[in-house]
């Protein structure tokens, strides 16, 4: 294994974990009330929360003695999102830390501090009057804020497989966080040198026919959006490429973890822990409408060495000098 510092890039942060749905009922009366609105499955999230709560326990919160903790989880379908921020809200937290799907929890309280962890840039969105003072009840991190993102990992990509010249992007256009890169692609193409084929995917049912369509687009390789229900299925996904013989790029080390070949993106470990700092100095007193929304602190380059072999892919060795983490 071989680690470097490898970039770090401004401020971030994410949430999930707590009490299980069938103890709801068993929920500590220690005060504060911390919610958690997680867009993936409660295993999927398990280290998040684990970092989120090492992390409040460095700012001096122990759990059931400073503090209760209580977590919904979505299991990466968006629509589940509405109804479970409703279910937190009626709880009266005294901060709500929201992962994607953000409008759910906005349109769930006005009142309520949020820490979000949102890929929608916070202005656009209506989250916030400005990024320095955002203005209302929403605070946190945007985690496309780094306009440079999308360009770095195509630029990494090419570098591990310089034959790369056809890329196939599977995204999500319902998803604010697919679009927003969508819309990045393009510039972030004609900087590296290669073609992108955008492949529509809303859902995953039928991964034979996601495959089909990804053989008619012809492509070399596979850049995989950030939707957490891709995140959900990583397994299928990873799986698929395996199949394919596709080199394929994503965004979180869960997928690298999955048996996925390359990951660049922001680490979802430290966006926990910078929530918990937000957290932190919310429940101190400070409003979210004078805390300025941040972006990741940190971005991770992973290569999965074992899939590369797999698929017989020499990837070179300065470049393996350059990633945060190589899996053997």
């Amino acid at each position: 294994m071989r680690r470097r510092e490898f970039l770090t890039i401004l401020g971030g942060a994410s949430i999930t974990h707590g009490w299980p749905i069938a103890g709801h009922a068993q929920l500590s009366s220690v005060r504060p009330l911390i919610g958690v609105l997680s867009p993936i499955a409660a295993p999927d999230a398990k280290p998040l929360i684990t970092a989120f709560r090492s992390a409040l326990r460095e700012l001096g919160y122990v759990e059931g003695r400073d503090m209760t903790i209580t977590v919904r989880y979505a299991e990466g379908s968006p629509e589940r999102m509405a109804p479970l921020a409703r279910e937190l809200v009626a709880l009266n937290p005294d901060v709500i830390v929201a992962g994607a799907y953000l409008a759910a929890a906005r349109n769930a309280t006005r009142t309520i501090p949020i820490v979000a962890l949102t890929p929608e840039d916070p202005i656009q969105a209506g989250l916030a009057q400005s990024l320095a003072r955002p203005g209302g009840n929403v605070t946190g991190t945007w985690t496309l804020g780094n306009e440079a993102m999308v360009e770095k990992g195509l630029d990494l990509f090419k570098l591990a497989v310089p034959a790369l010249a056809r890329i196939g992007a599977l995204f999500n256009p319902d998803d604010p966080t697919d679009r927003l890169q969508i819309s990045r692609l393009p510039a972030a193409a004609r900087a590296v040198g290669v073609t992108i084929s955008i492949i529509y995917v809303r859902d995953l049912g039928n991964p034979d026919a996601v495959a089909a369509e990804i053989k008619r687009a012809d492509v070399q390789g596979l850049l995989v959006g950030q939707a957490p229900f891709y995140l959900t299925a990583r397994a299928e996904i990873t799986a698929m490429a395996a199949r394919l013989e596709l080199p394929a790029l994503y965004s979180w080390r869960q997928f690298a973890d999955a048996g996925g070949l390359m990951v660049y993106g922001p680490s979802l470990i430290d966006m926990y822990r910078q929530s918990a700092r937000l957290v932190d100095r919310i429940l101190k007193g400070t409003k979210p409408a004078d805390l300025p929304f941040e972006l990741p602190t940190r971005y991770e380059l992973i290569v999965n060495l074992k899939t590369a072999k797999a698929m017989g892919l020499a990837i070179s060795e300065p470049f393996l000098l350059l990633a945060d983490e190589v899996i053997e």
